[in-house]
């Protein structure tokens, strides 16, 4: 069964976001996701947020810059969110946008390395465990959490290039990729994260989430090229997806036969009705989808 999300994105304002939970829970929405991006929101206090406002709905955080934040604050955060919400609470974390990173004085040498060192530090905390580690960014005398959750929550972490997707493999519990893969670049990046999973001896279930731009309505093609244009990524085959539900579906069913286990829908920066938009997936495409 492939899991359908939306994407709430951080070009809304902060206070459109009750409504969006709202019109999730409504609609029957599985999971609402949030980003953290420079200089817009907060991913752990809308996620806060977004799952006190409901009583079932499932929130994703993909992703938390790990240059800008201290790996015992951020597993102190995941860490009150999973006991807080048990069961509803997915947190990525990745590279940042090197720009951003840059802007903030937090650019890392070697991004890799910090992330690898970031998510070794973040799963053992949240796994109940004392660690002492000195890498090279990453700094832990005895810490533990007093507080873990009541059993070890899974860690995500985003990813594109080839050395990164590996690491995801061998070091997290599940990949996020962003919505400039296609169908290939997610067969690609299954099997860089099987090799890496490989590598490290690692068993079990690896989920991958892939956001999919989408966009329906009259102007849907124009709204789609528009964006895709903006970001210099016009013209690719098989990169998003424009018009009504069975075009949707059809898209997300190609991510999914390419290795997505969740494919989180990500509505243009200029939707101009996002709790249409929710419901539009909720009601339209959802049933069409496997």
């Amino acid at each position: 069964m492939t899991t359908l999300g939306v994407v709430f994105r951080p070009q809304l304002p902060p206070e459109r976001l009750r409504g969006m939970v709202r019109a999730a829970d409504d609609a029957g929405l599985e999971e609402l996701w949030l980003w953290e991006d420079c200089f817009l929101e907060s991913g752990i206090a809308a996620a806060s947020a977004a799952l006190a406002w409901s009583e079932r709905l499932r929130v994703g955080v993909g992703l938390l810059p790990v240059p800008l934040r201290n790996v015992a604050l951020t597993t102190m955060e995941a860490a009150t969110l999973h006991r807080l919400f048990p069961d509803r609470v997915m947190l990525g974390v990745g590279h940042g946008v090197q720009d951003w990173m840059g802007q903030v004085g937090a650019r890392a040498e070697s991004p890799v390395t910090l992330l690898r060192e970031h998510l070794d530090a973040m799963r053992a905390l949240l796994a109940g465990e004392r660690v002492t580690t000195h890498g090279r960014y990453v700094h832990l005398d005895g810490v533990a959490l007093d507080w873990p959750p009541a059993s070890a929550p899974a860690v995500y972490a985003g990813a594109r290039g080839p050395r990164s997707l590996r690491l995801t493999g061998e070091a997290a519990d599940g990949t996020i990729l962003d919505a400039s893969a296609t169908p290939d670049d997610v067969r690609r990046a299954r099997q860089l994260i099987d090799e890496g999973r490989e590598s490290a001896g690692r068993e079990g279930a690896h989920p991958v989430v892939v956001y999919l731009l989408a966009a329906t309505g009259p102007d849907a093609e124009a709204r789609l090229r528009a964006e895709l244009r903006g970001e210099g990524r016009d013209g690719i085959e098989g990169l998003g997806v424009a018009g009504d539900a069975e075009a949707v579906a059809d898209a997300v069913r190609r991510l999914a036969e390419a290795g997505a286990g969740t494919v989180v829908l990500q509505p243009t920066a200029d939707e101009p009705d996002p709790e249409e938009f929710i419901r539009f997936v909720t009601d339209r495409v959802a049933p069409l989808t496997p």
